[in-house]
């Protein structure tokens, strides 16, 4: 749940457990699948707080923040498929994958 992380924190937006309009109106803002969303500060009493995506601040009710699902962000990128696949296809010659990169 986004709700539980801390300040400073980030996470990987799973899906949103919301009404289809508010939906719509999250994912305009940049609430996607696969975003990269960051806990920038609460208010004083704690709610609402201010979240970061996509290079827009956000403010956000605990409920509302509570009903979207995250997961951990990495802490090395991953190859993409596509460096995968060259790396299969190609993996006796070395020198195309580093060329690719």
């Amino acid at each position: 749940m986004l709700s539980k992380l801390n300040l400073g924190e980030s996470g990987v937006l799973v899906g949103l457990d919301l009404p289809e309009s508010v939906q719509n109106h999250l994912m305009h803002m940049g609430f996607v699948p696969d975003a990269l969303v960051t806990v920038l500060r609460r208010a004083p009493a704690g709610d609402p707080t201010v979240y970061g995506v996509d290079g827009m601040e956000i403010a956000l009710r605990r409920e509302t923040a509570a009903a979207i699902r995250m997961r951990e962000a990495d802490t090395e990128p991953q190859e993409t498929v596509e460096e995968e696949q060259i790396i299969v296809a190609d993996k006796h010659r070395p020198d195309l994958i580093e060329a690719t990169r």
